[in-house]
């Protein structure tokens, strides 16, 4: 327990100062850089635990001219928070006694002018974090509530950290914060040495600390207030403005953000140097920061010289072959995309084994690994909408695009309501004033107050809301020497990357798992990375025997992992094999082990959807030995020739229950 003064209130958190952190330099100067321009859109702070991270940005706050009189505010943002907790929401209690609405501040109207800090902003629901953002890069907050409107300002430094173990935010929200840094421990001895000593100062005495560094501190303020002052005037000459878009071009990030992000970061750095001119170090110095999180792959790539300011009159056939990079700097794979080609896809392989060859006879006595070689992603197509239907009343959190489910938050759209009261306490107050309308001539004789709308706690309604949510494609893929002949795995892996680019789309998560040879591994682990699951899918490589009761049970782990994390989760497993098993984990028949593992699987998760894709290549005979993995999974059956847009929404639907 922290202590507590004598009238009962807990006495202010001591906050290390800002400049005694040691290190972090480019975490430092992104926070600052925020602080004196806010318009830049935050800082997402990318690394371990015990960086730094929350210590700076309370830090930051101590820079932060006074309020109103008071402390700039710090808001520390609770990863349990409700929409309306986040944007503010109608006041209905005054609403009911007074007759009038009256707004209810949220935690955006709570960090106006002082710092929003999110830890773990990876683990929010995407349609939060897109509302803080929207908030961040405007300065402003709308709220709209049961036919009311209101706008209201919103400028706060908006600090996001995360640890990208735990997951990665999406793109697209990514895209959103200004500026990314990423940290790490400090590895040089004498430095970790001098932070032991400042921090345990500090737990030793705070004040006498905090009065040590006062001064530097203070000084650091009065920069701060006067960059401030100065950023509405600084401005950049124009040949640096085409510099900024030949840097975001070079590497290649999408849409213009990064190009804003630049120009204010910039405008801000020449601020803090007191400077009314940008010059060419102050984009130099924040481009990193402004492009690491939206470049679509590689580090990046060195900026090209600046270009001389107009006064100097360059020749303009220098300027022309200067302006576009030379034929080897261009990335690998953007030659393919301008002649429209799939990126994704690597060169054909020339070697044995994609027609069928050496790769694909399965032999393997010894039943152990074999090298295998990887085969080309085949053609993708489009996918029509997979609509995986949920018909149960589960609530379920997180964002996505393609089942309807009940939703757990106060978020998604309000279909009825009921009686039933939770601990989301969301107010269906239509509902409520119907119930309580034919009641108000008889209360009146009872009241003991004048309010406008008796309302009894009888009458209290709350709403049912629905909203779309993602799935879990988990995708079990036979990776054995069978799949290479005739050139098998290249459909399959057309048909997995068509269904990865609609996951990509719906917002669902994937996961692989390959079992080949010896055993399964799962080489994918659950991810919303379209770009990991497709390199990941090219290199998966073709050869050895069958083990298709290994990667029912490795299936199974990552089912349970995924649930035990996601109890609501919505899983579809879709296995894609000849069903020829051909190596047992016991001393049994194979195929009688693997037939007797899938009737388990299917018992032992029943909230998940099955499906079989048979890869078997088409003949005169065929074993269907695929078929009867369907049936012992209880799970949908499908060619893998078929397997075409109109095919793939058969599949989701066989899967409802």
């Amino acid at each position: 327990m922290g202590r507590v003064t004598p009238d009962g209130a807990r006495p202010p958190r001591r906050v290390y100062p800002f400049p005694a952190i040691l290190a972090q330099e480019e975490m430092k100067l992104a926070l600052l850089l925020n602080a004196v321009n806010p318009a830049i859109g935050g800082v997402l702070v990318r690394g371990e635990k015990g960086t730094a991270k929350s210590t700076a940005a309370r830090g930051i706050r101590e820079l932060l001219p006074p309020a109103g009189g008071a402390s700039p505010p710090f808001v520390d943002f609770p990863l349990g928070a409700t929409e309306d907790m986040v944007i503010g929401s109608i006041d209905f209690e005054r609403a009911i006694r007074d007759g009038e609405p009256r707004f209810q501040p949220g935690l955006l109207a709570r960090a106006h002018g002082g710092v929003l800090y999110i830890d773990e902003v990876n683990l929010l629901d995407d349609h939060l974090v897109d509302s803080i953002l929207d908030a961040a890069e405007s300065g402003e907050n709308i709220v709209e509530r049961e036919g009311q409107s209101l706008r209201h300002p919103a400028r706060f430094i908006l600090i996001g950290t995360m640890n990208p173990e735990e997951g990665e935010l999406r793109p697209q929200l990514l895209d959103r914060f200004g500026l990314a840094v990423s940290v790490g421990g400090e590895t040089d001895p004498a430095a970790r040495v001098e932070l032991l000593r400042r921090r345990e100062a500090f737990d030793g005495d705070p004040d006498a600390f905090a009065a040590a560094w006062r001064e530097q501190t203070a000084a650091l303020g009065r920069r701060l207030a006067a960059a401030r002052e100065r950023l509405p005037d600084v401005l950049i000459p124009a040949h640096l403005a085409a510099f900024i878009g030949e840097i975001c071009l070079r590497n290649h990030v999408a849409g213009h953000r990064a190009d804003l992000a630049v120009a204010r970061a910039a405008r801000a750095h020449a601020a803090w140097h007191g400077r009314g001119d940008v010059n060419a170090d102050d984009i130099l110095a924040v481009a990193p920061m402004a492009l690491l999180h939206r470049m679509r792959a590689g580090e990046p790539e060195m900026p090209p010289p600046p270009p001389p300011p107009p006064m100097e009159e360059p020749d303009d056939r220098e300027t022309e072959e200067s302006a576009e990079p030379p034929p080897s700097e261009a990335p690998e794979g953007e030659e393919a995309r301008e002649n429209g080609e799939s990126a994704a896809a690597p060169p054909p392989n020339e070697g044995k084994g994609c027609d069928g060859g050496d790769a694909g006879d399965g032999k393997d006595d010894g039943g152990g690994d074999v090298p295998g070689e990887a085969q080309e992603i085949g053609a993708t197509y489009a996918v029509r909408p997979i609509a995986q239907q949920t018909k149960d009343q589960i609530p379920r959190a997180g964002s996505g695009r393609r089942s309807r489910s009940r939703s757990a938050s106060r978020q998604g759209r309000y279909v009825k309501s009921t009686p039933r009261r939770t601990e989301r306490n969301d107010l269906a107050l239509d509902a409520t004033l119907r119930a309580a309308a034919p009641h108000q001539r008889f209360r009146r004789f009872a009241a003991t107050r004048d309010l406008a709308v008796l309302i009894w706690p009888d009458d209290i309604r709350e709403k049912i809301r629905e909203r779309r949510v993602g799935n879990f494609l988990l995708f079990v893929v036979d990776g054995s020497g069978s799949m290479g002949a005739r050139r098998r795995m290249v459909e399959t892996k057309a048909a997995i990357m068509s269904l990865l680019l609609d996951a990509y789309q719906k917002r669902d998560k994937v996961a692989m798992v390959c079992f080949r040879g010896a055993g399964a591994e799962t080489v994918l682990e659950p991810t919303g990375s379209i770009e990991r699951a497709a390199r990941l899918l090219a290199d998966l490589p073709v050869g050895g025997r069958t083990p298709l009761t290994a990667g029912l049970a490795e299936a199974a782990e990552v089912l349970r992992r995924a649930l035990l994390k996601e109890p609501a989760v919505m899983p579809l497993v879709i296995l894609m094999t000849d069903g020829r098993a051909n190596a047992a984990l016991g001393g049994g028949i194979a195929r009688d082990e693997a037939l007797r593992a899938a009737g388990a699987l299917g018992r032992r998760f029943p909230t998940a959807r099955f499906a079989v894709v048979d890869t078997e290549a088409p003949g005169i005979v065929r074993l269907a030995l695929a078929r009867q993995l369907a049936t012992a999974l209880d799970a949908a059956y499908f060619k893998v020739e078929e397997l075409r847009a109109e095919d793939l929404v058969s599949i989701a639907k066989s899967c409802e229950r």
